[in-house]
């Protein structure tokens, strides 16, 4: 991403302030993303990609550009905080009058989506920010033992 781009992530400064075995923050302590100068994407990102598109992409598209049915998720996040997007997915939402009738269903018991919900949010936030194009990723970090570790201890697969 180019210096001087204004970013429009609603929870705010994109930019890594921090890391931590791979995994990367902002300032503010949310997740954030890390592209290099040659388009490779950290791990979480990529993960979130592959993430999204097993259990996202149905209802709110590919890329996260939404459908007739579900927002545009990359234009949600320039808008949703962290915490609201963690507590949209966990507990759902509803919005129906008279002009909507939208379901969101709760994800809190789907380990798929619950166990990798920060890297869903950084890919997301990367795409809303226009750091990485729609599509998979071509080039990506290594996965770290913190997050093999992590995947083993939240789904108990080994």
């Amino acid at each position: 991403m180019a210096s001087g781009v204004a970013c429009a992530d609603g929870s705010g400064d994109p930019a890594v302030a921090s890391s931590d075995d791979g995994k990367y923050a902002d300032k503010d302590g949310s997740p954030t993303y890390k592209v290099g100068e040659d388009g490779v994407v950290d791990w979480y990102t990529y993960s979130g990609f592959r993430r999204y598109h097993s259990d996202c992409h149905v209802c709110h598209g590919p890329n996260g550009e939404g459908s007739s049915y579900a927002p545009a998720l990359a234009d949600s996040l320039k808008t949703l905080s962290y915490v609201d997007f963690n507590n949209i997915v966990t507990n759902g939402r509803k919005n129906v009058d008279a002009a909507n009738d939208k379901v969101m269903p709760a994800f809190a018991d789907n380990v798929n989506v619950m166990c990798f919900l920060d890297d869903i949010y950084v890919y997301l936030r990367a795409r809303a920010n226009n750091a990485i194009p729609g599509g998979r990723p071509p080039k990506h970090e290594d996965k770290p033992e913190a997050a093999k570790a992590a995947e083993t201890s939240c789904t108990g697969i080994k």
